[in-house]
């Protein structure tokens, strides 16, 4: 993919936000006729550059492709599975904007209304003021509503090792992480630019439950889950555990991609609420941003509203909790990736829903997830050796992957 994130950029930063390096993947082009080969070599290639493990499942109009790579335990060696569950990170965020929307689309609120209307006094202090900020604005990252994981004591508790293995059964409640985020000032006045934010969807899901009086995660299952059979899909809220079928997730929990490993596996993902709780698997990832792409979701109106985008760079632009990113083959794909202690997933589809494709790395320092992408619809594979392990990694801004530490992307 021609624009990709430099995790060891982000993970080296004292204050992480989010940070897109333009560079052209070295790829080669595929024999005709090869199917799938090149995402099964661009998957290699991940773990060949030191993931653990990736499982992979593709979707498409000859039918559903799996396949894996690695292991999925390092101290056993059991492989992975196509059937694995892993905590998806961000990709929760689209099923958050997909709520609002239809709540939109009910008539029970507005994008356009403030957050202040929603959320009285909840955005205050530094700068923030909720009655500038709209929902539409919190959806597509224009809020500029200051990033709580990128605060520096935050991600030493919860993301570097000390901190890591003392706090990560902690039980964070989604009103301390937005007060956490109004200690700082604003990122830019409200409108006025694009930055990722988990905070914004932190709110997005105090919304939600102020709106239906329900927890967010109900209404999740409720209209999305549910209704598409998404059985591997669920909201963990603070259960620590990964339900089965499911993998190991490792992570080095430091600022480089070299040292210990450390099995990250059990964690509070209260953590990340709204913004990236979520456990699926691959083939309920594909289902879900087919079907959303495809309309089955959200009334036109509002499918629209999702994807229109604000520009990120020359190949990406974000819509409401969606991603829009165009190939260097030319194909434009749709969906959000996310990543969280251990693990970095990818899930995107085209425009007509037809062609999907949903992976997961169980290790959270390296391989290349924008290599996956491109060989998938664009039949291009890395050249030999172009992601070595302890080198920059590269990786797709659509991914928005904020590794380790201090960032649930």
């Amino acid at each position: 993919m021609s624009v990709r994130t430099t995790r060891m950029a982000l993970v080296a930063a004292t204050a992480v936000t989010l940070s897109v390096a333009l560079a052209v993947p070295a790829v080669a082009a595929a024999p005709a006729g090869e199917g799938h080969g090149p995402t099964r070599k661009a998957v290699q290639a991940a773990v060949d550059a030191g993931v653990p493990g990736v499982t992979v499942t593709a979707k498409d109009g000859r039918g559903t492709w799996s396949a894996t790579a690695g292991v999925g335990n390092l101290k056993t060696g059991k492989p992975r599975s196509a059937d694995d569950r892993y905590r998806v990170g961000s990709i929760t965020k689209t099923f958050v904007a997909t709520v609002l929307l239809q709540l939109e689309a009910e008539g029970t609120l507005s994008l356009d209304d403030t957050v202040e209307e929603w959320l009285p006094g909840v955005v205050r202090g530094n700068g923030h003021d909720g009655s500038r900020v709209t929902l539409r604005q919190l959806l597509n990252h224009t809020s500029g509503i200051y990033n709580y994981t990128a605060d520096e004591d935050f991600g030493r508790t919860y993301f570097l090792k000390d901190g890591f293995f003392e706090h990560r059964y902690d039980t964070k409640k989604p009103a301390e992480l937005v007060a956490l985020a109004m200690t700082h000032k604003p990122d830019f006045e409200p409108g006025t630019s694009w930055n990722y934010s988990n905070t914004n969807f932190v709110l997005a899901g105090l919304v939600i439950e102020k709106a239906t009086g329900r927890p967010y995660g109900a209404e999740v299952r409720d209209r999305i889950i549910k209704p598409l059979h998404l059985t591997a899909t669920s909201l963990p809220g603070t259960r620590v555990s990964v339900p089965g079928p499911s993998s190991r997730a490792y992570s080095k929990l430091a600022e480089t991609a070299t040292g210990p490993t450390y099995d990250v596996t059990k964690i509070n993902p209260s953590l990340a609420y709204a913004a990236g709780e979520m456990i699926s698997n691959s083939a309920d990832l594909n289902r879900f941003y087919s079907a959303l792409l495809r309309g089955k979701l959200l009334p036109r109106e509002q499918l629209a509203e999702m994807t229109t985008t604000i520009p990120v760079d020359e190949a990406n632009g974000y819509g409401l909790g969606l991603m829009k990113t165009k190939l260097t083959c030319g194909v434009t794909v749709w969906g959000h990736g996310g990543g969280i202690h251990g693990s970095i997933s990818e899930g995107v589809t085209t425009r007509d829903g037809r062609h999907a494709l949903a992976f997961n790395f169980n290790g959270d320092w390296s391989g290349d997830t924008a290599a996956v992408v491109e060989a998938e619809f664009c039949g291009t594979e890395p050249v030999r050796g172009g992601d070595r392990a302890g080198s920059d990694k590269k990786h797709s801004v659509l991914s928005d992957v904020m590794s380790v530490p201090r960032h649930i992307g």
